[in-house]
């Protein structure tokens, strides 16, 4: 468990001090940007806003035809803890759209889940605390005890299996290439979730 207590910012961001979105109106907010030409950001670029333009392409895609296999839909039925789910992530992130509406999937599956959404650039605070080897890699998931002000547990920036394909990667390679970046895409297509639903359900202990 960690013992990192972040009641502070979550009331922050309850009180509108910082944007908090549903996950419904986190989509709704990709499409405005989407229809305005635009995304989120501090720094607003052509690129990322292609890059928004295709990840709401590719969440459409993931929303109609991600599955939960039943056994898996049993296993998390079993949680019997109340718990926020909080990711951060930006609308340009390639991994956030591959990874949120997998999330957003198993979180319906469990009323005592909670999801939320919140944008990086505008929560410098709150990222700080959960770098990922120094970066302020996204997405990001936290899961809080709803009860007790405790984070239980993180997820990402990217599932198990693909943290470490990357990384092998990078250590011979030295950075991630464009033509990497479309063996992952293929990696997240024949994988449909999978590991990322056993990724949360060993979050949730389940």
């Amino acid at each position: 468990m960690l013992e990192i207590r972040i009641k502070m910012i979550i009331e922050q961001l309850e009180c509108k001090k910082q944007k908090c979105f549903t996950y419904k109106q986190y989509r709704n907010l990709m499409q405005q940007l989407v229809a305005d030409h635009s995304s989120t950001g501090k720094e607003i670029s052509e690129d990322f806003v292609n890059f928004t333009k295709l990840n709401d392409m590719r969440m459409k895609r993931l929303e109609k035809t991600i599955k939960v296999p039943e056994d898996l839909k049993s296993r998390i039925s079993q949680f019997e803890g109340q718990v926020t789910w909080l990711v951060i992530v930006e609308s340009w992130c390639a991994d956030g759209a591959q990874v949120l509406p997998v999330i957003h999937k198993m979180a319906e599956l469990n009323d005592g889940i909670r999801l939320r959404v919140v944008l990086r650039d505008d929560n410098d605070a709150l990222m700080d605390q959960f770098l990922t080897n120094g970066a302020r890699a996204i997405p990001k998931l936290i899961m809080i005890d709803n009860f007790k002000d405790e984070v239980l547990g993180t997820f990402g920036p990217r599932p198990s299996a693909v943290t470490k394909i990357v990384e092998e990667y990078k250590h011979i390679h030295g950075k991630v290439t464009p033509e990497f970046k479309e063996e992952l895409q293929r990696w997240y297509n024949n994988d449909r979730g999978l590991t990322i639903m056993e990724d949360l359900l060993a979050l949730l202990k389940c």
